[in-house]
């Protein structure tokens, strides 16, 4: 199988979590819901430290947190939870950019059915988001923006931190998706200012199938999100449905962790990052990053190998690495990356262009002998 390096799609589970998930499958089964005994007060405790746990990494009121399954489900939640106030207001304009993540590209696109206007910003060639671009659609009836934090096929950084400064100031509703950023950039985050922010507990080294959408409040009141499922007054009647105690615990232990070693992890991620850059660039290979690495995160690389499809390099590479082409959500659909289309790649970069992510306990030694065998069948392969 060779060494794993498809962090961005999915990490590995930290020993830490998994053993606070299993002592609570184990000795705290009951209902967090359930009022009438102490095996549901005591999963509700469970809970309860978790979402602290999740709004001290964020520094947010633990009462802005929001359990849910995962980044895709809060950022539905987040967008089409202010369908009722958008009919009140009338504010139905909508902004997102051509390199979301299809939870946001696909909910927001669904708007239109309803009368929505949505104005989709493409990416310069250096992968980010023109603060311009957005600020010039601005309207006297935009609702929502919504943009990533990164991207998770090149790990560009978005221009967040300067569109929140400014939306906060227009009255504007600000989702954030910060999937790929959640317990990476932790300093960075805290900075944005955001009414509404999407994360995945399995994209820092949690659980699959859990995570949470933070409302942040204004003069005491929460975003006029509204439920999108019915079916219980769970999460304050914002996400219906039975808490899994365990998975909460998983996401709220990842949290505490991230929350602890960021710093050493974040040094750890950029001596990951030299040394694949000094392999790339002693391959005798011709190559071209996606996206500009002065804005990249520094458990990503997007690069194209002149000459080499990237198909081909992944089949016949995969003993040594487990690598992508793009998103894992998107992965069964071979046609080219639509975040690098809208990047304005040619059909020829697209095709050779391959996805590199690690984490902080990838082992150096491991990966440079994996990755030099991948470099070697590359020069085999291009033509």
């Amino acid at each position: 199988m060779g060494i794993y390096l498809d962090y961005n799609a999915t990490t590995p589970i930290d020993e830490r979590v998994l053993t606070e998930m299993v002592d609570v499958y184990r000795n705290s089964y009951g209902n967090a819901d359930s009022r009438t005994h102490d095996y549901g007060e005591n999963a509700r405790k469970i809970v309860d430290k978790a979402r602290e746990r999740v709004a001290n990494l964020l520094s947010v009121d633990k009462g802005e947190v929001f359990f849910t399954s995962g980044s895709t489900e809060s950022s539905n939640i987040a967008i089409q939870g202010l369908k009722s106030h958008a009919l009140k207001t009338g504010k139905k304009h909508v902004i997102t950019s051509a390199i979301e993540h299809k939870a946001v590209l696909s909910t927001v696109k669904s708007l239109e059915d309803d009368g929505f206007e949505v104005d989709v910003i493409k990416p310069e060639e250096d992968g980010r988001i023109s603060f311009d671009a957005v600020v010039e659609k601005l309207r006297e009836d935009t609702l929502l923006v919504s943009l990533m934090h990164a991207n998770n096929e090149t790990g560009i950084i978005q221009p967040v931190e300067e569109l929140g400064e400014l939306l906060a100031t227009k009255g504007i509703f600000f989702h954030v998706d910060a999937t790929q950023t959640c317990g990476k950039l932790v300093p960075e985050l805290k900075k944005v200012k955001y009414d509404m922010l999407s994360m995945s507990a399995h994209k820092m080294y949690g659980p699959q199938g859990v995570g949470a959408l933070i409302l942040k409040k204004k003069r005491y009141k929460l975003p006029p999100v509204k439920a999108i499922m019915y079916g219980g007054q769970q999460e304050h009647g914002i996400r219906p449905g039975t808490t899994p105690v365990a998975l909460v615990a998983g996401l709220g232990k990842a949290c505490e962790l991230a929350e602890l070693e960021y710093g050493e992890n974040s040094a750890a991620l950029i001596r990951i990052k030299e040394a694949v850059l000094k392999l790339i660039e002693n391959s005798g290979l011709e190559y071209t990053f996606n996206g500009d690495q002065n804005f990249c995160l520094s458990n990503t690389i997007n690069v194209s190998f002149k000459g080499v499809e990237s198909e081909a390099l992944m089949l016949s590479s995969k003993q040594y690495c487990g690598i992508s082409n793009g998103s894992a959500c998107t992965s069964h659909d071979y046609s080219p990356s639509y975040v690098l289309k809208a990047m304005g790649l040619d059909e020829e970069r697209l095709s050779e262009a391959i996805r590199i992510s690690w984490g902080p306990k990838t082992v150096v030694e491991e990966m440079e002998k994996e990755l030099s065998d991948l470099l070697s069948v590359a020069k085999g392969l291009a033509w």
